[in-house]
């Protein structure tokens, strides 16, 4: 899957499902504190990637991940691994 693929899905799925505001959601945009994605919004979002790219979310590899970008790098390696 290609990255534009993966960042329009994630794009659609934070604003349609989490209700992030189009306007907030860039490359930089810090998961917390840009997009106010809080613990539930992160067990939901669990359960979006899983039926939408086909793999599990483990919790100790998205301890590092801080950013929009590296969130798209995180499912990207794993869609294409």
């Amino acid at each position: 899957m290609k990255r534009a693929e993966i960042e329009e899905i994630v794009k659609n799925f934070l604003i349609e499902e989490i209700e992030v505001e189009e306007s907030a959601i860039k490359p930089e945009a810090l998961l917390k504190d840009d997009l106010g994605i809080d613990s539930l919004d992160f067990v939901d979002i669990v359960v979006i990637v899983e039926r939408h790219f086909g793999f599990k979310i483990k919790a100790e590899e998205m301890a590092e991940i801080q950013n929009l970008s590296q969130f798209c790098d995180y499912i990207e390696s794993k869609v294409n691994e």
